[in-house]
Formats: structure tokens, sequence, C-alpha cells
């Protein structure tokens, strides 16, 4: 079972169909089963760096260093996966993203995540003080950008 399927108690993250328990570190605390045994320290879990900031929760990939960018008075809508690469994500906006990742077009601000295997995370970005119809003009505008970037991308597989 995956452990995202799990739930939080206190400072251990616990598997939803086992129990075991994990620490901050990914070290094994518990397995429920077999209450006297101390967990070897081989019963881990890979961990990775997390940051919040800016409404947003930020998970680093293995080995990353550094901060992420600051999204200074935005705020994030959603985030959407586009079956396309930045590239073909950039020319459906018709602009390039800043070094940051950040993307800024006339309806949508948005900043460009990893992108793995073709498949790009996007998360859409409004002012902090945006109203509702705001949010979802924003929402409808990065529908259209996934959109046009997937169709773009097999236009030019044809």
């Amino acid at each position: 079972m995956r452990l995202s399927h799990g739930f939080v108690r206190g400072e251990a993250l616990s598997c939803i169909y086992h129990g075991w328990r994990y620490g901050n570190d990914g070290q094994c605390l518990a397995i429920p089963a077999h209450p006297d045994l101390e967990p070897p320290k081989t019963i881990r879990v890979e961990t990775y760096p997390v940051v919040e900031q800016d409404g947003v929760i930020w998970i680093g990939r293995r080995g990353a260093t550094g901060s992420p960018p600051r999204l200074e008075g935005k705020s994030p809508v959603r985030t959407i996966s586009i079956q396309a690469t930045i590239e073909a994500i950039e020319a459906a906006a018709g602009v390039k993203a800043n070094a940051e990742g950040l993307l800024h077009m006339t309806a949508l601000n948005a900043l460009i995540g990893h992108c793995e295997n073709g498949e790009t995370v996007v998360h859409v970005l409004v002012e902090a003080d945006a109203d509702g119809a705001s949010r979802i003009a924003a929402s409808r505008a990065a529908e259209a950008l996934r959109r046009n970037a997937e169709t773009g991308l097999m236009k030019g597989a044809a």
C-alpha cells in the first residue's frame, strides 16, 4: 500500500494497511504486529526536503539545493498536469517562462514545474486579492493552455 494513502499521527506517518509508523527521517519506528520488536535500521523509506511557502507545499528532488521561487503577491488556484513538454507549453502560451519557471500571460500566471516522461506540472496563480471571477478565469485559461499544448503536441506527432 502506498504511504500516500497513510495518515499522520503525532510526528509519524502510518501505513493505512499494516500500520507501520515512520519518522521524519524515514526510519521505521514501530511495527504494530510485532510490538516488542525494534525495527531494524534497514526498514526505512526515502525522504525529500519539504518547504511550505506562499501557500504552496514544495517538495524537492533528491539532492536538490536552493529554495523555491517566491510567488510575490500571487496565490495558487490549482495545479494541472499537461501531457506536453515545457517547450510545447511555452509555444502554446506564446511566451517563455522566466528563469524561475514563472510564465506570465495576459489571462494567466503559472509556475511551470518538473517535466518527466512528457508530462509537465503547471501551478495556476492569481493575484493574492483576486476575486472568484478572476480565479475561475485563470482556471479556464489554464484548461485552454492545456488543450493547446496537448493539441500542438499531437499535430507535431502527425
